[in-house]
């Protein structure tokens, strides 16, 4: 089960009623952060949820509005006597851009780990997640992401019984460890059908329609996608600064076959996002404008 909740929903600037970007999953007792736009710690109490869990933060980019809330997140942290360490992904120059930030937030209880994406693709495994960074098109080196809950095959005792694996063998093989005993190797693979379908949410802000993201939004369970404009005649506008309006979002989403959409990093002058979903609907269906708050309990399929 993958917890989802978008955070905060606007771009650019707060509004009274939108904080800024930022999506929050919590799964098997760890919780991930997508960037941390500023409010982001207000927005997590206001949802009641709790940042004390957080154990690695994604950012997309290094714009304001999605990274602005680091510091302050940073700080409420370490107040909180944290001692777990906490890592951070994010594009080439993290390391730089967090340093800079921590001027205000010097001295922390707690350790930080950077992982710096080097690759236009690269997969990372952390806490029970396989994360996909995939760059995507805008003004700066920007990346969305796919988080992945992987399932494996099920376990097969009748297997067990005809191979003779010993009863005491049976717990770790199914938990995906090769044991060696007697001179005999024992193999998950052994013991486990092929794997079952997973959990797959695809993430992506500030940028046009790419390639990659239609590959890695492939058959999600949520695709949450950037609308920051649903008025068509901003689609030059949306061009110009390297950004997305619903319609495209909602070609992405039919082309990527993906189950629901949720838009989000909505423009400061878009105030209802709902009058624009009846012509994104005319494209793909089940797609939803999203709120701050707005979550969802993804489970796997039995």
């Amino acid at each position: 089960m993958l917890d989802v909740c978008l955070v905060g929903t606007g771009g650019m600037m707060p509004l009274p009623r939108r904080w800024l970007t930022a999506l929050m999953t919590r799964y098997n007792g760890s919780s991930l952060l997508i960037d941390c736009g500023e409010g982001t710690q207000v927005a997590i109490k206001e949802k009641g949820w709790s940042f004390k869990p957080i154990d690695v933060i994604c950012f997309t980019h290094y714009h304001g509005d999605h990274i602005s809330g680091l510091p302050g997140l940073l700080l409420t942290m370490g107040n909180a006597d944290r001692t777990e360490p906490l890592t951070l992904v994010g594009p080439k120059g993290l390391e730089r851009v967090v340093n800079a930030l921590r001027v205000i937030a010097p001295e922390l209880p707690f350790e930080i780990k950077f992982i710096e994406i080097t690759q236009p693709e690269q997969v990372i495994e952390l806490n029970g997640y396989r994360i996909t960074a995939f760059k995507v098109n805008h003004n700066v080196l920007c990346y969305g992401y796919t988080l992945e809950i992987l399932r494996q095959g099920k376990f097969s005792a009748e297997r067990a019984k005809e191979q003779d694996i010993p009863l005491k063998y049976w717990n770790p093989l199914q938990k995906g460890q090769t044991i060696e005993a007697d001179g005999i190797t024992y193999t998950p693979e052994m013991v486990l059908g092929p794997a079952r379908k997973g959990i797959r949410l695809t993430y992506t802000t500030d940028t046009r329609p790419t390639e990659s993201i239609l590959r890695n939004a492939k058959e999600s369970d949520l695709f949450i996608c950037e609308g920051m404009y649903g008025e068509d005649d901003k689609a030059d506008k949306a061009r110009g600064y390297k950004h997305m309006t619903f319609r495209e979002a909602a070609v992405l989403a039919r082309d990527a076959r993906v189950k629901e959409m949720w838009l989000t990093h909505y423009s400061p002058s878009l105030v209802r996002p709902d009058e624009f979903m009846d012509k994104v609907r005319e494209i793909f269906p089940n797609a939803y404008p999203g709120k701050d708050g707005k979550s969802l309990e993804l489970n796997f399929e039995e």
